[in-house]
């Protein structure tokens, strides 16, 4: 079974390019459709409700580019909002969680740390996954901030830093021996947040076992794209397209969108 129609993935901004690239590596024949609603970042501070319309909204335009299954590459949308994508369009959805379940299985300290946004750990799925590991500590931090530093281009920045620094520390003192990156953005983070982590302390992101559950459904259920040569890529962005240029390195063009 083949199927030539691209993949779509859609993020409040430039965080799901790091769920993106897990896919790409993956599956570098397929054709992909990028958006980053930028615009609109972050997520995490707005309504459910406003979670559902964007979300929607961004599917409904990843559909008229004729996309053979959705990938919502943002924790916060697919807490707050995959449940109601999946009930109102018949495309397959592929959504993004919090890793919290190899991180409570393997700590050997039964305490794990989740830095994630606001609207993911309010979220009734984060809760609901939270309640199967009654017998793990779980010390849970809005990432306040971050979300818009990345998207200003200041992932290196001192103020980054400080965040991390406040953010981390308590963690630390309590001692995690896994740190759960809750949000598609904090990826981009490691080598920050590694130099304040010490090194027992392990880093767990959803990016590999979302491209694992994309290969599966395109194996069962959709169809790969049946070309040997390496696929299209289109992203585009309604803010800033420097952001994700300097994101991607500038090794794909940028388009901007108004969405």
């Amino acid at each position: 079974m083949t199927n030539s129609n691209p993949i779509g993935l859609f993020d409040s901004g430039v965080g799901g390019t790091s769920i993106w690239n897990e896919i790409y590596h993956l599956l570098p024949n397929e054709d992909y459709i990028y958006l980053a609603d930028s615009k609109n970042a972050p997520y995490g501070e707005k309504t459910r409700e406003e979670i559902i319309y964007l979300s929607s909204k961004n599917t409904e335009l990843l559909l008229e580019l004729n996309c053979k299954l959705i990938v919502v590459a943002c924790n916060t949308a697919t807490t707050n909002a995959i449940k109601e994508l999946r009930a109102k369009y018949k495309v397959p959805f592929v959504g993004i969680e919090p890793a919290i379940k190899p991180a409570a299985l393997h700590s050997k300290t039964q305490k794990i740390g989740i830095l994630a946004t606001k609207g993911t750990l309010n979220s009734e799925l984060f809760y609901k996954n939270v309640e199967k590991f009654q017998d793990i500590v779980i010390l849970e931090q809005i990432g306040y901030g971050l979300v818009e530093l990345i998207e200003s281009g200041k992932s290196e920045s001192n103020e980054m830093n400080v965040l991390l620094q406040k953010y981390l520390t308590p963690m630390i003192e309590a001692n995690i021996d896994y740190l759960v990156l809750g949000c598609s953005h904090y990826p981009y983070l490691i080598p920050q947040i590694k130099k304040i982590l010490p090194s027992h302390i392990q880093i767990i992101d959803s990016g590999e076992a979302v491209a694992k559950q994309t290969k599966t459904l395109l194996a069962n259920n959709i169809g790969f794209n049946a070309k040997s040569s390496i696929g299209n890529v289109i992203f585009y962005s309604n803010s800033n397209p420097k952001v994700l240029s300097d994101i991607l390195n500038e090794k794909f063009e940028v388009h901007f969108r108004n969405f």
